[in-house]
């Protein structure tokens, strides 16, 4: 079984380091390889990486063509069994993550993509055990999952227009479609090196994110849900814009309602064509299904 460990990556040389020294003990397997994915950068990442690595895979784009491009591109060139998928600023605190996984594969036949455990914070923590159980989720988070290649080659790539954030969900509906299970393991924990707090505090960083996290999940409904379920869908989550931060005094969060709305009315004829509805069974079924699970606490350890 070939394993393919890929990162995109773009002006984070420090970042990447720290991921790069994590994993590169998994390519003492013939087995496994790691693709790095230099998206434009200028700050000497790519030479970096060839100068210190040099079993890693290197593809560049002289200017920058976007998270989605990359990943579109490794996934659909490997020809590994498996791909593992990390941010530059992600890395296992799970021992021997290429072994598990791939054995979860091998008894787990209907999971098409395995989501990991994540931790967000600068510095691991103490206790990294977990009670938690194996659940069959919504979705996945791409700074840590892992994905069956069979299944990836049976759903449409990565939608480049999205940009940035929603990927996840649009691949996971197209896999829930395609009869794929995406399998939550929290044996497998990743940290993502993030300063939450941090990254709230930029205005400017808040309102991308914000806007295009909203329009994203209004796109998707739009191409997979049931149309009676939208207009229901869509004005709830307006609506809880409004009452969990407007009326509470968070009005930075306006202007990016207001243009994801705009995004939404501009990308309407292409949210049509796109259009590969859930029957009401599977809607049925999806709503079954736990959440995706984005942020792991540890648990307090008991005196």
């Amino acid at each position: 079984m070939k394993v393919s460990i890929q990162i995109t990556t773009k002006n984070r040389q420090e970042d990447l380091l720290i991921t790069l020294n994590q994993i590169y003990t998994y390519l003492k397997a013939n087995a496994v390889e790691c693709v790095v994915f230099v998206d434009g950068s200028n700050d000497g990442t790519y030479e970096m990486v060839k100068n210190q690595f040099p079993k890693i895979q290197l593809l560049h784009n002289q200017n920058s063509k976007g998270y989605l491009f990359c990943r579109n591109k490794m996934l659909n060139e490997t020809d590994a069994d498996f791909a593992i998928s990390l941010d530059d600023d992600a890395h296992f605190l799970t021992t021997n993550p290429v072994e598990i996984s791939t054995a979860y594969f091998y008894k787990n036949p209907n999971c098409g993509l395995i989501a990991t455990r994540i931790f967000w914070g600068k510095e691991a923590p103490q206790n990294t055990t977990s009670s938690e159980p194996i659940q069959s989720v919504k979705s996945f988070i791409g700074c840590g999952h892992i994905w069956r290649m069979e299944a990836w080659r049976s759903i449409p790539n990565y939608p480049e227009w999205f940009q940035f954030y929603g990927e996840e969900n649009f691949a996971s509906l197209h896999l829930i479609k395609q009869n794929w299970e995406i399998h939550y393991v929290p044996e497998l924990l990743v940290q993502h090196r993030v300063d939450l707090k941090k990254r709230t505090q930029t205005n400017k960083d808040f309102a991308f994110r914000y806007r295009r996290a909203l329009r994203a999940d209004w796109f998707n409904y739009f191409m997979f849900f049931p149309i009676n379920t939208i207009p229901r869908k869509l004005l709830y989550s307006i609506w809880m814009q409004f009452r969990n931060k407007i009326v509470k005094g968070n009005f930075k969060i306006i202007k990016p309602l207001f243009l994801a709305l705009f995004d939404l009315l501009l990308t309407f004829p292409k949210l049509m064509k796109h259009r590969n509805a859930l029957t009401s069974v599977e809607y049925q079924n999806y709503l079954k299904l736990e959440e995706a699970k984005i942020y792991w606490h540890p648990e307090k350890v008991s005196l």
